[in-house]
């Protein structure tokens, strides 16, 4: 479970400061689904990345399962973020040069897991998204919807308690985007995953059962409203 409190985040841009998240407070349970929405600028992916470790907040907490990342190290953050959390982003930041498998089982590597040990969890997360006959393809032999599959399987592999996702349909087209989505409700359902997805698609905020909304750095929960 998550629990921010007092979440504030600021960056300088030159003499300008930002102020991308303004003392956010919120919980979000084990095994839920929640799109956070937004406008451009509005602090959705500043929020995500807090969730992931990726970032420090300036001030607030942010506890997953009762350990506040803002206060590990970043040796710490490094494990907590192989052993616990997933990510999935827009542009699939797949590795051109290694194959489908290859890509997925890099996601174990830090994880000092056997070579053996690790393909066959790889293949295994292939098959989980529908593309278990496509291992050996590289990025650019696939198609879009195919390497956001393949992505998420990167993401899947670890065994994670939480997937971030982060504008995950946004470069797809709305028939891919749909099969994504499907994709992502059926792991949520079948896994029990608790996961955080960022949109600006409202067909896509409409699917989970949760729904939040950041704008100029506050939270608000639509769906208690």
């Amino acid at each position: 479970m998550y629990q921010i409190d007092d979440l504030t985040k600021t960056y300088q841009q030159g003499k300008r400061v930002v102020r991308a998240l303004r003392g956010v407070s919120l919980t979000i349970g084990d095994g839920e689904l929640v799109a956070v929405q937004g406008p451009t600028g509005g602090g959705k992916s500043t929020l995500l990345q807090m969730l992931g470790g990726l970032d420090r907040p300036t001030s607030g907490t942010v506890k997953l399962d009762g350990a506040d990342l803002a206060g590990m190290s970043d040796a710490q953050l490094t494990a907590a973020r192989a052993e616990t959390i997933g990510f999935v982003f827009q542009n699939f930041n797949l590795i051109p040069t290694l194959t489908a498998l290859e890509n997925v089982e890099t996601a174990l590597v830090p994880a000092k897991i056997p070579r053996q040990t690790r393909n066959a969890r790889a293949l295994a997360a292939l098959e989980s998204v529908g593309l278990g006959d496509r291992g050996d393809h590289l990025p650019g032999e696939l198609s879009g919807g195919q390497q956001q599959r393949v992505a998420i399987a990167r993401a899947l592999v670890k065994n994670p308690k939480v997937l971030l996702a982060d504008e995950p349909t946004g470069n797809l087209d709305e028939e891919t985007r749909d099969e994504i989505v499907d994709l992502i409700v059926g792991l949520w359902k079948d896994q029990g995953l608790t996961i955080v997805l960022v949109t600006h698609d409202s067909v896509v905020a409409q699917r989970t059962p949760r729904r939040l909304r950041i704008a100029k750095g506050a939270v608000k929960d639509l769906t208690a409203a």
